[in-house]
């Protein structure tokens, strides 16, 4: 009696499929939550990435419009403090990335020669991340002697400044947050450059005026304030 009592609980034990779906969703579920969470990573990055684009591109058309209150009397000289507002400008756009403490902004005034030979009057930079520029950092009119210094840009068609304006030229290099650490993302360096010529006329030769008080944002410094 009670071997067949056993028996008969063995059977109905083996006929019993009240937990197959728990267990195939027990199994499902790791990899769906695996793919979700590698389906969100990537699509951070690519959000990232074009969040980045757009404050390449915002920098430079900003800083290309620098200067546009010229009159007849006077050509506009641009200060360091123009700069510090249009890297302020920046800040506020991507403090959701949080750009200048995981990252790098650089702007190059470029410049040409009354022969057209291409150089870089001036180079600000802004943010955390120890990133130099990957366009000639032969500055402050110096470049004008390199001649195998041909335009700013990683296309085989460079970008050049015309010999009568100049072109404000962004560099932004952004090292990439994961959601996850290291899990689906490692080492993801982010990087855009932006140019726009300047918008009106300027005082070239001058380069930038250095107001009283202002802290330049020079390429040897390292803050993102």
């Amino acid at each position: 009696m009670f071997t067949k009592s056993i028996l008969g609980s063995i059977h109905r034990l083996r006929n019993n499929q009240s937990g197959t779906v728990l267990i195939e969703f027990a199994f499902a579920v790791p990899v769906f939550m695996g793919l979700g969470m590698y389906g969100s990573e990537t699509s951070m990055v690519a959000i990232s990435n074009m969040k980045v684009s757009q404050a390449a591109l915002n920098l430079a058309d900003n800083a290309s419009r620098l200067g546009q209150v010229d009159s007849a009397v006077i050509t506009p000289t641009i200060t360091e403090s123009d700069i510090k507002t249009t890297f302020t400008g920046t800040k506020m756009q991507t403090s959701g990335l949080k750009l200048l403490e995981n990252g790098r902004i650089i702007l190059s005034s470029l410049e040409a020669t009354n022969t057209g030979q291409q150089f870089i009057r001036w180079r600000r930079c802004k943010g955390m991340r120890n990133v130099a520029s990957a366009y000639n950092d032969d500055v402050d009119g110096n470049g004008v002697t390199d001649t195998t210094f041909t335009g700013m840009g990683s296309g085989t068609s460079k970008v050049q400044a015309p010999t009568t304006s100049a072109v404000m030229f962004v560099e932004v290099e952004y090292a990439y947050q994961p959601i996850f650490g290291p899990l689906f993302v490692k080492d993801a360096i982010l990087r855009q450059d932006a140019a726009f010529n300047i918008r009106d006329q300027r005082n070239l030769a001058a380069g930038l005026f250095n107001d009283a008080g202002v802290n330049a944002d020079t390429c040897d410094k390292f803050n993102a304030t």
